[in-house]
């Protein structure tokens, strides 16, 4: 039975918990880019003054949560105790510090009560440009990629580093989107701060350490308990991508140990000279956040739990180093747990969904008018979902953001942000892999420039060559399409051009099935058919 103090401490840590939420809400109230504001493209959480995660807001991405609970240190690193003040908030989009590109924006705060350090805010973001190259894979180093901010102090004792922001203003195409995403987080951190202080006054805590204490060491006896019970052993699997311009051979073993399970991934591709590198920080929030959904997930994600899950890689293109290229890091981060879960699929038979679209297909569009007439610019960034894989026991989700989490835009706000038409977003018959239970469907959007307007476009697309695999018997999802509307195939990455008057179809992957397709209940099969989920062959 729990104590009257223990039960105060659970209390406090739903609090700590509500902190971060509104942390994360006043992100997505008061962002500027629809990424952030629409699609929820963020993390939010809280520190204790050793730089360990005591709690993350559910909102938000898990790239972005579990990168930001390594960045704090970095940060913690680079500025010293000495040189933090009541009022101060930091920032950096290093790729190798934060979360693994430029375009996100991690900012952390210390929290000061009564003059001494207490915790640390930390949130990240992604801004819709970075100036460079501009979102996408063509680059051939970091350097082409945009605007870099070293850890460094955006305001001190309360006071904007204005310096910063002209810098910002004279790199990035979208000016006051960027910097209105930089207030943004800093707002962000610091209403957390306040909710803390208010929290820590009214139950009359002077430090953090021993809610700390508590929230690390139940959820440390919670993941021995856990682990303990997974069949011990190493398993390997390979999965193989459609990359730029060659085919990508992505390789793990996950071993499995007392209280410990490490990711290797020895044998996976050497880095590309295009700009589809993967951070190792980046690749360990994902291999991360794959594991704990499979082995723990209903255990709070902080420091306590994500200590028990080691990654490990050679230099390739899973663990990159500067100045490699790394803008479209999500699209091999995103394969990530796809690639782990495959291999904890031997561990645990009979109990891993299957393969699904994994990488967003988001495409950033810069919009202009044709034939140098009069019109609107703008920069537009989409995120999309293919289907996700069938999961024992039940069809996968259809246009879902797994693992990323992502929301989808709302084809109204991405419209009012440019000068462009999305003409068709609808779910893509036929496009879930058959099985027992049948794969997430992919999706069909069509986009048009304005009458008047061409626009060019950076595919961040995979999947194309190489469709997600379905699992113990279960048939492969349909493999995505990119075209237009002329049937003129366009390429899977890469900056494209659309002229005015054509449109611009994709058609995303679907989920892989799940279980041999002759279990398939009649009544599901009948369903399918009746709410159009399969291609008229199929029917």
């Amino acid at each position: 039975m729990c104590d009257i103090a223990d039960i105060r401490m659970q209390v406090m840590w739903n609090r700590l918990i509500s902190v971060v939420e509104e942390q994360a809400l006043t992100l997505l109230r008061t962002a500027f880019s629809t990424s952030v504001r629409e699609s929820g493209d963020l993390s939010a959480g809280v520190f204790d003054p050793r730089g360990r995660m005591l709690a993350q807001a559910v909102t938000g991405t898990p790239g972005h949560v579990n990168t930001m609970a390594e960045a704090v240190a970095h940060f913690m690193a680079a500025i010293p105790r000495e040189e933090m003040f009541e009022g101060d908030t930091y920032v950096t989009n290093d790729p190798w510090l934060g979360t693994g590109h430029l375009h996100d924006i991690t900012m952390v705060s210390p929290s000061f009560l009564n003059g001494e350090l207490v915790a640390f805010f930390a949130c990240t973001a992604h801004v819709v440009d970075v100036g460079g190259r501009g979102f996408g894979a063509d680059a051939k180093s970091v350097y082409e990629e945009g605007i870099q901010i070293p850890i460094m102090k955006f305001a001190e004792r309360g006071k904007v580093n204005l310096d910063l922001v002209r810098l910002l203003r004279a790199n990035v195409r979208e000016p006051n989107q960027v910097v209105g995403d930089f207030y943004s987080l800093a707002a962000c951190n610091d209403v957390g701060h306040r909710r803390l202080v208010e929290m820590m006054r009214e139950t009359g805590l002077d430090t953090l350490e021993s809610l700390g204490t508590f929230i690390f060491s139940r959820t440390h006896d919670a993941m021995v308990e856990r682990l303990g019970g997974l069949p011990k052993g190493s398993w390997s699997n390979e999965l193989v991508t459609d990359g730029y311009d060659a085919p990508i051979k992505l390789a793990a073993k996950v071993s499995v140990r007392e209280n410990e399970v490490e990711v290797d991934f020895t044998g996976t591709d050497p880095m590309s000279r295009w700009g589809i590198n993967t951070p190792i920080i980046y690749t360990k929030a994902y291999a991360c956040y794959a594991l704990k959904c499979a082995t723990a997930p209903d255990i709070p994600n902080n420091a306590a739990s994500l200590a028990f899950y080691t990654v490990t890689s050679p230099v390739n293109i899973l663990n990159a180093v500067r100045p490699a290229p790394v803008a479209l890091r999500h699209i091999f981060g995103h394969m990530v747990p796809d690639l782990v879960l495959g291999a904890l699929a031997k561990a645990m038979p009979g109990k891993i969904l299957s393969e699904g679209a994994g990488a967003l297909w988001n495409i950033h569009i810069s919009a202009r008018p044709a034939n140098g007439g009069e019109g609107r610019r703008a920069e537009v960034l989409m995120f999309n979902s293919g289907g996700m894989g069938a999961r024992p026991g039940i069809d996968g989700p259809s246009a879902t953001a797994f693992p990323s989490g992502v929301h989808t835009m709302p084809v109204e706000a991405t419209e009012h942000t440019g000068p462009i038409v999305v003409w068709r977003k609808e779910l893509r018959p036929g496009s879930g892999g058959d099985g027992e239970f049948r794969g997430g469907l992919g999706q069909i959007i069509e986009i048009a420039p304005m009458e008047g307007h061409e626009f060019d476009f950076s595919a961040m697309f995979d999947r194309i060559n190489h469709a997600p695999r379905g699992r113990d018997g279960g048939e492969s999802g349909a493999a995505g399409i990119v075209k237009l509307d002329d049937g003129t195939l366009m390429r899977p990455k890469g900056w494209q051009h659309v002229p005015a008057g054509r449109r611009l179809i994709m058609e995303l992957p679907g989920g892989g099935g799940f279980g041999d397709p002759a279990k398939r209940a009649p009544e599901a099969r009948a369903a399918d058919r009746s709410k159009g989920y399969v291609s008229e062959n199929d029917k």
